[in-house]
């Protein structure tokens, strides 16, 4: 391309290049690229020129770097880069692009459009060796950024993309599964109209989403299976319209989702199956809308307030250490009611750990009282007679106070009875002195003799009272056993 093809507005980028410096076309500093399309041709630059000054036809001033930075363009054409290898900043801010640029394959030091009006972005493999920043865009189709290696971070903060129509409708609007990021992906305040898709993505540092709106009503919002980041994800205030998905993400540090709000009705809100997480944060959101799946996933520390669950839940293989806020067993417990596969062991168990974790032993017999009344409650009904003698006299073991209740009631209604009218001794002249006291213990516990019970012989109603005696003595006598037993197989 000569010099002498360029337009005045041309020619003013074509000089400035080879000292990068800087060409403003805007008017005002609030120009807004949205109207970007009406803008003539004293602010009109063709893609062709750019592309052509960017690989070499304009050369670097010695002692300068060469760099392309524009504000406030109107680019029309296709800027076609694909497999190119730039060795200069793209700087472009403010700008109207009539076509989507084409990076594929394309290597370059930096790229910046932030604040620019895009109908799209197609860079898959693309390799950028500081930065590539789209803050604040608005595009319309789909950003194709799949398999791009960033060095340093990639910046979305208030960005808006689609939604995508036409040809391209059923696309993610956001494509960046399979990217491997140096340092952050920084997407404060982004809004997505359809699927962010992070699979496979491998994030040096955190990826932030505070604020963030990504709108796929009864799809899926956040596509990250298999994501990698080396810290945290954020999400503070995240309004997600569809799923969640994030099975099998690796995040080693918080996974903050405090105050977001989930909402996929009929379907799963948030799945995090699978996952390896440091803590997971779902402080002050509001109820879920739709399932919650956490199946098989490792949390060191779990922050879920009992109003958050929704209706079902899954979390058969759920592991974490420690649970907050801290509550009352109580209040936890119907949480695990809602798992939609019915009575899991696993997760009572999984509770009273944390508990104990905590230094709460008694919540933690609340809760495993509460788990074999519930695997009570599978059994079929002839069989659960043992379990509601066993709940009744010392409630599985853990309420032992209940046993000696029991006891001290029979030993002063057998005293009292036995005292008012004492048994006839088996053998005149060889009986030793009664005690109503001490012939009760002996009919209730059958372990300890005190050498009454052999040798009284009660009638009339007082016979079937010691029967009652004997034969409530030795449930209680064996339901605590099967209690202390199962407490020493629990420690």
């Amino acid at each position: 391309m000569e010099i002498n093809d360029l337009t005045p507005a041309e020619r003013r980028v074509w000089e400035a290049f080879p000292r990068g410096d800087g060409v403003d076309f805007r008017e005002h500093p609030e120009d807004s690229s949205v109207d970007g399309a009406g803008w003539g041709p004293d602010r009109t630059l063709r893609a062709e020129v750019l592309r052509a000054i960017l690989l070499g036809a304009a050369p670097a001033v010695e002692g300068r770097v060469a760099g392309l930075k524009i504000k406030g363009a109107r680019i029309v054409g296709k800027l076609d880069l694909r497999y190119a290898v730039v060795d200069h900043p793209i700087r472009m801010r403010d700008c109207w692009f009539e076509r989507k640029p084409l990076l594929y394959g394309a290597q370059v030091k930096a790229l910046v459009l932030g604040y620019s009006t895009l109908p799209g972005l197609t860079a898959a493999t693309l390799r950028v060796d500081v930065v590539l920043r789209l803050s604040c865009c608005r595009i319309s189709g789909p950003v194709r950024l799949q398999g791009a290696k960033i060095s340093g971070g990639l910046f979305l903060q208030g960005a808006v993309i689609g939604p995508v129509a036409g040809e391209e409708a059923d696309e993610p609007p956001l494509q960046l599964n399979h990217v491997e990021i140096g340092t952050d992906i920084i997407a404060n305040d982004l809004t997505v109209h359809g699927q962010l898709r992070l699979n496979g993505a491998v994030v040096g540092g955190q990826v932030s989403l505070d604020n963030a709106r990504l709108l796929a009503p009864g799809g899926i919002a956040l596509h990250a299976e298999t994501l990698s980041v080396g810290t945290d994800l954020r999400a503070h205030r995240l309004e997600a319209r569809g799923m969640v998905n994030l099975t099998g993400a690796r995040i080693p540090g918080q996974l903050n989702l405090a105050r977001a709000v989930f909402a996929n009705p009929g379907g799963t809100a948030l799945r995090a199956s699978s996952c390896t997480i440091g803590e997971v944060w779902l402080r002050g959101c509001d109820r879920i809308q739709g399932v919650v799946n956490l199946r098989r996933s490792h949390v060191d520390m779990l922050h879920i307030p009992t109003e958050t669950w929704p209706d079902r839940i899954r979390i058969d293989g759920l592991t974490y250490r420690t649970l907050a806020p801290h509550l009352p067993a109580e209040e936890r417990l119907p949480a695990l009611e809602r798992e939609e596969s019915g009575y899991l062991p696993y997760a009572y168990e999984q509770l009273a750990a944390a508990y104990r974790t905590a230094g709460d032993e008694a919540a933690a017999r609340t809760v495993m009282l509460a788990k074999l009344r519930r695997h009570r409650r599978t059994l079929p009904r002839h069989t659960r007679l043992w379990g509601l003698l066993q709940d009744a006299t010392v409630g599985y073991g853990f309420r032992p106070l209940r046993a000696a209740g029991w006891l001290t009631a029979l030993l002063l209604t057998g005293a009292v009875a036995f005292a008012l009218q004492p048994p006839r001794p088996l053998k005149q002249g060889e009986a030793p002195d009664f005690n109503a006291v001490f012939y009760t213990i002996d009919l209730m516990l059958p372990i300890i003799g005190f050498g009454q019970e052999q040798a009284f012989a009660p009638s009339g109603w007082h016979q079937w009272l010691s029967y009652l005696l004997i034969v409530t003595g030795w449930i209680l006598a064996t339901t605590t056993a099967a209690g202390v037993s199962r407490s020493l197989r629990r420690q």
